[in-house]
């Protein structure tokens, strides 16, 4: 090791009896304290079934420390289950939950002044908030993902969290039967694990392992599956390794690697969320990396897998298909991403991926070769305009009509515009603006699953735009745009949108605009002024506060200096 265990540190002589003392009530001996400290930050709950099946994670990563000289202590982390708080007030909570996770690592791994920290993580802000925290902390570390769902199944379809929000679209457009409905409602979550497309947490799971923060091939495994907690087991030797080598993660998390997460997003299909949270992540790592980043990269790397919720496949097709070792391998050889990059294994990624094969395999239809890829450019575009001047976020693939100039229809919450779906008050060529739900306005940004999937079971998904300066689920898809800023909440212009203005989504020249003469804009940018705040004490006042713009990652110390 190049310097003495923090551990060690402070447990050394007479003054830092009291320190040992509490060790040994634990069931510490003396020799104990030669060996290092590695956390292990727990995301286990029974409010999710993403992170219902980590404990078996936490216990295998433990016993892997042990088995690798280290001491583990484990702590707890929270999580916000996104499927089941969408649509409700709750969702507002989920990206303040992000905040909260890494605001714990930092806090257990800084206080305690471990050695290491390997973190276990299933539901969509478990990776980022993980790897936030670790970034801020930056002693030797690792992210354990906690395994994707299986699919469920119903009359010869596939189904996961998504189908069951679609279906509520087509059950109020008096499209499905209550039979189906009900059916589909109970047999499309079967397993443990998180959702089981190319949504927001296999994105991210990609996202890390594409970074070199997590085992290669364990960003894809199931949850239930055993090889899932052999990974563990793996990932706690591996964490050893790196201790001992002194390898952190802001040596593997560099400019470079941030380019092949984001590479590998738009290689897969991945979801909208992935610009907000790799921002995030590089502002906690130090890094300069910007929403245009994105952009550069998004040109260069076409759509190679035929994933949910766009394509046909799911996680553990992909898994089987290859994994990400496969796509990165068919990447590099392409000189798409950068295989001088220092991994976790403490290899490169060029060594990690030396015996991957350079074409995937011909008995499969998950992941194209690079000749023949599902689109030639990557799917999430970052829009600009008169209503987006520090960008937006918008998938732009699999759409038939990639530009569409409708009709405002406006709405300042999320529950009166779902039930303007609902109602068939919604109609083809209009365009839906949410407002004042970014991350001061809603506070916390959350997600629209619930109206865009409404929009896809009554038929609208092609044929009306949405744009709101909230969030989507990864598993929303159609014409979309998100991230919208400056936000509604402090006075960007989707604050001035009236009812009925003309509004361009145009994904070809990647702009986004209110037509509507600017001296109209001035004036009424002169008669604006914020509502009242939604919440004025507690967690989502602080988040409103102190939350920075979506175009930098919506965090909570951008402004602090």
């Amino acid at each position: 090791m190049t310097e003495k265990l923090r551990s060690s540190n402070i447990t050394e002589g007479a003054a830092r009896a009291p320190n040992r003392s509490m060790f040994y009530a634990m069931g510490y001996k003396k020799s104990d304290f030669a060996h290092p400290m590695i956390g292990i930050a727990n995301a286990h709950s029974t409010i999710t079934p993403c992170n219902s099946g980590l404990q078996k994670l936490a216990d295998a990563a433990a016993e892997g420390v042990r088995a690798a000289g280290g001491n583990p202590q484990v702590f707890g982390t929270p999580t916000i289950a996104d499927g089941m708080s969408m649509g409700t007030e709750g969702m507002k909570y989920s990206l303040v939950s992000r905040e909260v996770i890494a605001d714990c690592v930092e806090t257990c791994v800084q206080g305690q002044w471990m050695d290491g920290v390997l973190t276990i993580g299933g539901c969509d802000k478990n990776m980022p908030g993980a790897m936030i925290g670790m970034m801020r902390c930056n002693v030797p570390g690792i992210f354990v993902y906690g395994g994707t769902i299986l699919p469920g199944h119903y009359k010869g379809r596939d189904l996961n969290i998504v189908s069951v929000f679609e279906a509520v679209g087509e059950f109020s457009a008096g499209r499905m039967s209550q039979e189906d409905f009900d059916a589909i409602e109970q047999c499309s979550i079967p397993t443990s694990g998180s959702c089981g497309g190319m949504y927001t947490a296999n994105t991210m799971s990609s996202a890390i392992e594409a970074m070199g923060m997590s085992l290669p091939y364990s960003s894809t495994m199931a949850n239930v599956h055993e090889e899932k907690v052999q990974s563990a087991r793996d990932s706690a030797r591996a964490l050893l390794d790196a201790v001992k080598a002194d390898l952190k993660p802001r040596d593997i998390v560099t400019r470079k690697a941030l380019e092949n997460a984001v590479a590998v997003v738009m290689a897969t299909g991945g979801s909208t969320n992935a610009v907000l949270h790799l921002l995030a992540i590089a502002h906690a790592a130090e890094l300069p990396f910007t929403i245009d980043d994105f952009e550069v990269i998004r040109q260069k790397v076409p759509v190679l897998c035929d994933l949910k919720p766009s394509g046909r496949f799911v996680a553990t097709d992909l898994h089987r298909a290859g994994g990400i070792p496969q796509v990165m391998k068919i990447l590099l050889d392409a000189g798409l991403i950068h295989g001088d990059c220092i991994t976790i294994t403490g290899k490169t990624v060029a060594e990690n991926l030396a015996d991957v094969p350079a074409t995937p395999r011909a008995d499969q239809e998950v992941i194209r070769p690079i000749d023949k890829p599902m689109y030639e450019h990557g799917h999430l575009a970052i829009l600009k305009g008169n209503l987006a001047p520090e960008g937006c976020v918008a998938k732009i693939t699999g759409l038939k009509n990639p530009s569409m100039t409708g009709p405002a229809r406006v709405f300042d919450d999320e529950q009166s515009a779902l039930n303007a779906i609902l109602e068939g008050r919604i109609k083809a060529g209009d365009i839906m603006v949410l407002r004042y739900l970014g991350p001061k306005g809603g506070p916390g940004m959350p997600e629209m699953l619930a109206p865009t999937s409404a929009l896809v079971g009554a038929g609208l998904g092609e044929s009306v735009g949405l744009i709101t300066d909230g969030r989507f689920s990864g598993g929303t898809w159609g014409m979309v745009v998100g991230h919208i800023a400056p936000e509604a909440m402090v006075g960007g212009d989707i604050a001035l949108v009236q009812e009925g203005d003309s509004i361009t989504i145009d994904a070809p020249t990647l702009t986004l605009s209110l037509n509507v003469p600017e001296q109209e804009l001035a004036r009424r940018r002169a008669a604006w002024s914020p509502p009242e705040k939604r919440y004025k004490r507690g967690v989502l006042a602080k988040f409103a506060k102190l939350a920075g713009t979506a175009s930098r990652g919506a965090v909570l110390d951008a402004d602090l200096d």
